[in-house]
């Protein structure tokens, strides 16, 4: 089972039996929450992208991708070696080279700002570089027929967090706000131990996982 916009929409005005005019305006906002919920919660490849670019020699600034969140490495090219970028402090990065026109071979990065990072020293040549980094994925209200990672992948937890959400909303019963919380916990666990167990290991090496007898 997978969900479009259309169809969990209907799921929610389905589970909660409300189809009033300003509660359904705003399932597109449950849905986003829901979402953000799941995305700040599991550490999923899906959520990882890889770019390249270039480092330009004299300029100590390399802009970010548009759809940055976090980064989980910066690293370039030096004779044909791959070299990464030990993460920083901006303060750390201004206080070793505080005079950009002194260059050389980067050893650090760090966050500058929104759209930037700052590297030290400013690059004394113009290297290749890849960035492997944390971005958020568009969201299942951008296309009303289409579906997404986790509304194919993992519909139960998007449900319960969309019920959560709802349920908030309409000032409903705290019992069944509880369960619905309950129930979207069961169903991260289960996305968790996928994509943080499961997903990073391999029968060969680590053994099949087993279960004590009861």
């Amino acid at each position: 089972m997978s969900f479009t916009l259309t169809t969990l929409t209907d799921s929610i005005k389905e589970w909660t039996e409300n189809d009033e005019s300003t509660f359904v305006a705003e399932i597109p906002f449950f849905i986003k929450n829901a979402e953000e919920r799941i995305f700040k919660s599991v550490d999923l490849d899906y959520f990882r992208k890889n770019v390249t670019g270039t480092m330009t020699s004299g300029n100590k600034f390399l802009q970010k991708p548009s759809d940055y969140l976090a980064a989980h490495s910066l690293s370039f090219v030096k004779d044909s070696s791959n070299i990464f970028l030990l993460q920083k402090d901006v303060n750390f990065i201004q206080e070793y080279s505080p005079d950009p026109s002194v260059t050389g071979v980067p050893i650090y990065y760090a966050q500058f700002d929104v759209d930037n990072f700052i590297v030290a020293p400013t690059p004394n040549s113009s290297f290749a570089v890849e960035l492997h980094y944390f971005y958020r994925p568009a969201s299942l209200t951008t296309d009303d027929s289409g579906t997404t990672w986790i509304s194919t992948n993992a519909p139960d937890a998007l449900l319960y967090a969309c019920l959560v959400e709802a349920y908030t909303f309409m000032k409903g019963e705290n019992d069944l706000i509880q369960l619905y919380t309950s129930r979207y916990g069961e169903s991260l666990a289960r996305l968790k131990n996928y994509a943080e167990g499961r997903n990073y290991s391999d029968s060969y090496r680590d053994g099949l996982v087993r279960q004590p007898r009861t």
